[in-house]
């Protein structure tokens, strides 16, 4: 039991805790985004030569080192993007009424930068993690990545809660790329492959067979797992997802009115949908 109980605990400490964090950095002053990112480049070295040093190390050790140490190197993407370093070469809202390929393309501009940044860190991580036999560090970073990339395409095919609130103000032009509606295609596809990958993790993780650094590692992986069903769950949830970090974000960003039903893009938010809560967070 400990040998699950343990790392699926700490799994969520490290989720709700450097999600927080990266929130309070980013609701800082702008002045003190060089000291974030220098703060952030630090732990992603640390990151890298964590994950390098643990590819031999196929016990418990190694697979809580290889899981933290591919969450810091995401944390320094993730840093990177909500401080508009590393963005896309289109810094303005979406074109009024643009819809299909051009509102896709328009968004894909937007966040251009950050997406190539996440392909540069796959290839970094499978490049520093090629030599040894503990592959958690390289499978939780591709997991961030995948998560990542589902909730970004359900929020702008449209959803009932986008978190807007938890952008900053020199990224809400981002926002005008989002879609407000009930449901759309892609998400009963992202949750059940979610609870899918979920499922076969938590098998490997609790099989008679498993060592106690395979169960240490998958419960790890399908704690993460979890925790992006979860976040996807929020999204069509009757309340907003920011609730968890609410008391973390600046009082000016924990109660961001809505528009009218019609983002800047012209996708219309399906009247059926019961208006979101004023108090986002």
């Amino acid at each position: 039991m400990t040998e699950h109980l343990l790392p699926a605990l700490f799994a969520m400490l490290l989720w709700w805790g450097g999600t927080g964090a990266i929130l309070v950095l980013d609701g800082l002053r702008r002045e003190t985004f060089r000291w974030t990112l220098i703060g952030a480049t630090l732990l992603l070295g640390v990151g890298l030569a964590g994950l390098s040093g643990s590819t031999t190390n196929t016990g418990p050790g190694g697979a809580y080192a290889a899981f933290t140490c591919a969450i810091l190197v995401w944390a320094w993407i993730e840093v990177t993007f909500l401080t508009g370093i590393l963005t896309g070469p289109r810094r303005q809202p979406c074109p009024p009424g643009a819809r299909g390929w051009p509102r896709f393309r328009a968004a894909v501009a937007a966040i251009l930068w950050h997406e190539l940044a996440i392909l540069g860190g796959i290839a970094v991580v499978v490049m520093v993690t090629a030599e040894g036999p503990n592959r958690i560090g390289l499978w939780t970073f591709l997991m961030l990545a995948v998560m990542r990339l589902s909730a970004k395409l359900n929020i702008f095919l449209g959803v009932r809660n986008l978190g807007e609130s938890l952008l900053p103000d020199h990224l809400r032009y981002i926002e005008s790329y989002f879609a407000r509606r009930r449901m759309n295609p892609l998400f009963p596809l992202s949750v059940v492959a979610g609870v899918a990958l979920c499922v076969a993790l938590v098998a490997v993780a609790a099989a008679p067979e498993s060592d106690a650094g395979t169960a240490t590692g998958f419960t790890l992986l399908a704690s993460l797992a979890a925790f992006g069903v979860l976040e996807h769950a929020f999204m069509i949830l009757p309340f907003p997802p920011e609730a968890m970090w609410r008391w973390l974000l600046p009082a000016a960003r924990r109660g961001i009115p809505h528009g009218d039903h019609r983002d800047r893009c012209g996708a219309v938010t399906t009247t059926d949908t019961p208006p979101p809560h004023g108090s986002r967070t």
